[in-house]
């Protein structure tokens, strides 16, 4: 309880500039984007990392051949430009002053003349490359390495406080000493330390590690403290600011999308975990790609969904299994994951180069607009991805997730794009052209999916839905009361328990999260029985930061959809622009009609669409903003 009286204090000073006007009432209009944004993660961060290649038998050796490779290969050209040192560089915390020491017997360059340590000379070495470092620490006293893989090599030595590795009672020291001191330019945070040293394990217990009650329980949102661990790492991303004001940095929350870090991870860190760690399997990679693909508001330039590291090289994702190699890459550059490689490039066949290089894909990820793909179609069998790039044209990815053949029929609905034109379509792994009018079937092999630039007509000719561009949409609140697990993400046996237990229950919060295109629980839009293709759905008390990028006039048809159950007080819908009331809709009702709005927005650079029933409510229902759009 004291440490979590202690974490709650840091989550209030943290927020300290925060206006008491926002903070008495969370609805009310800011006339800002409140998404986290630094310099360096505008788009999603591209390299690679030492530990499913490694674990944490790591050494200066293996680092040094792998940025080679990058560099020689090409792919540091290509984008890939951050090498990511992860668990197993540490020796000790020193005691008397509690500087962290470097493991020199792997990492020899890093001993300096007056018997310290120093990655200084590693970093430039790095940066003299072309490339970006990144370090790995933990949220808490100690490592993951420590806690859950104490049998691998390299854990840190010493007694009880000096393989006290993690940032806990450190941040400001370690931040400042891996940033200004030793150059690094990322940093990965697990959360280990804040999850497995209770009292009672029977490492504390022998005096192995001190206790440190557990902040997260990775199987109950209800035995997390969410606000405690969301403070923690809140101030890890302001010891950053503070060691590096100009923002050139990246901060990578590993969260595991445990402690409901899916609904405020966008708001703390440049990319965040959303889910357990991938294994070479295609059912975890269904998994961990099901962990984000119904996120799209929570990802933005500077803060990103992250399923994990790219596991093309091992496993169902080999160079013996092209088909679904290409699959995950592409649906990873789909949904705007970072491009981090976790795979031993020494030993890299050209072909699994060529999948990890693919000029056309990597383009969709690295696209200025920063839009995660929006689920189109959705099911068991087949999935079908869209999203809107800078330039206009769309990409869609079709994926085939079971290993039979099947076919899928694509449609100018799913674009967006009018039926009644032509819509041509451009292979992005062969580069064959192709046509479509209103729909076509694909025949699509076990496993595959089809990644294509579309370019058509657009349905709406004079500007844009919002749910096609939810880069530029924030969801500040979302209007969820009590954190609950989404039951649509793919259920796979996790490899480390198998089978014990009574199974894999749904674990990650983000249910009744807003979503483009559906409602908060996945179904669809319609308010008194008038079906909407598009919109924005999302729960009442709910408040939207739009960025409008110069167009003129936001419309939308705006009610109580008709998924909502608790009925039982009318919404008011309110558009602000820069922070000054534009538009407010009368109180409406469950099944009354939805009522338009149309609202003059030019020269507004903020847009908020607020939601407010007369008074709180612990089920707030799901409300619709129907075809929300913004025109020129």
């Amino acid at each position: 309880m004291i440490f979590a009286r202690a974490a709650a204090a840091a989550l209030a000073i943290a927020s300290a500039g925060v206006t008491m006007a926002r903070a008495a009432d969370p609805l009310a209009a800011t006339g800002r984007w409140t998404a986290y944004e630094r310099a360096a993660a505008r788009t999603p961060p591209m390299g690679w990392n030492s530990w499913n290649a490694f674990t944490s038998d790591i050494d200066e050796d293996k680092v040094m051949a792998s940025a080679r490779v990058l560099v020689e290969a090409g792919l540091s050209a290509k984008g890939y430009r951050y090498v990511n040192i992860d668990d197993g560089w540490w020796l000790k915390r020193r005691a008397g002053d509690g500087r962290m020491l470097i493991r020199t017997a792997r990492f020899p360059s890093a001993a300096t003349p007056d018997g310290g340590t120093s990655f200084r000379p590693l970093t430039d070495r790095l940066h003299a490359m072309g490339l970006k470092a990144g370090i790995y620490s933990d949220i808490g006293r100690n490592s993951c390495g420590q806690v859950f893989t104490s049998t691998f090599p390299n854990q840190p030595e010493g007694d009880v406080g000096e393989r006290e590795v993690g940032l806990y009672g450190h941040v400001d020291q370690d931040i400042a000493l891996y940033f200004q001191e030793w150059g690094f330019d990322l940093i990965k945070v697990d959360g280990c330390g804040v999850r497995g040293l209770p009292s009672t394990d029977a490492r504390v217990k022998a005096g192995q590690y001190r206790a440190l009650e557990p902040l997260v329980d990775v199987d109950s949102l209800g035995r997390t403290d969410v606000p405690a661990v969301r403070s923690l790492y809140q101030a890890v991303g302001d010891a950053l600011d503070r060691s590096n004001p100009d923002g050139d940095f990246v901060y990578s929350i590993c969260l595991w999308g445990a402690a409901d870090v899916r609904a405020w991870g966008k708001d703390v860190g440049a990319m965040s975990r959303t889910s357990e760690d991938i294994s070479p399997t295609w059912s975890r990679m269904l998994h961990n790609l099901d962990s984000v693909s119904r996120r799209a508001l929570y990802a933005h330039p500077g803060s990103w969904n992250d399923p994990d590291m790219l596991y093309v090289g091992k496993g169902d994702f080999d160079a013996a299994h092209l088909v679904e190699a290409r699959s995950h890459f592409a649906l990873w550059a789909m949904v705007n994951a970072p491009l981090i490689i976790g795979y031993d490039l020494r030993t890299a066949a050209p072909s699994l180069l060529e999948v990890l290089g693919a000029r056309e894909i990597i383009a969709l990820n690295q696209d200025p607009a920063g839009n995660q793909a929006v689920l189109a179609f959705d099911s068991d069998d087949v999935s079908i991805f869209v999203k809107t790039l800078a330039g206009g044209d769309k990409a869609v990815a079709i994926l085939n997730r079971t290993a039979a053949p099947t076919e899928a029929v694509l449609t100018a609905e799913h674009l967006k794009f009018l039926a009644t034109a032509d819509i041509e379509l451009t292979d992005l792994w062969t580069g064959a052209a192709t046509r479509l009018r209103a729909d076509r079937k694909f025949q699509l092999a076990p496993r595959q999916t089809l990644v294509f630039r579309a370019r058509g007509a657009r349905k709406l000719g004079d500007g844009v839905f919002l749910s096609e561009q939810p880069g530029a949409v924030n969801p500040a609140v979302d209007g969820v009361v009590t954190p609950q697990a989404d039951p649509l993400v793919h259920r796979a046996i996790l490899p480390w328990r198998g089978t014990r237990g009574f199974g894999e229950p749904p674990r990650y919060g983000g249910w009744g999260g807003a979503q483009a295109d559906r409602t908060p629980y996945d179904q669809e839009l319609a308010i008194a029985g008038r079906r909407f293709e598009t919109g924005l759905g999302v729960l009442a008390n709910s408040r939207l930061e739009v960025r409008n990028a110069g167009f003129r006039r936001f419309t939308a048809s705006v009610g109580v959809d008709d998924s909502a159950q608790e009925r039982a007080q009318p919404v008011t819908f309110l558009v602000y622009g820069d922070g000054k009331l534009l538009a407010t809709s009368r109180p409406l009702s469950f099944g009354q009609p939805p009522q338009d709005l149309g609202v003059e927005v030019s020269g507004v650079k903020v847009l908020e669409l607020v939601v407010r029933t007369p008074s709180p409510s612990r089920h707030p229902d799901p409300v619709t903003w129907g075809d929300a759009a913004l025109h020129r």
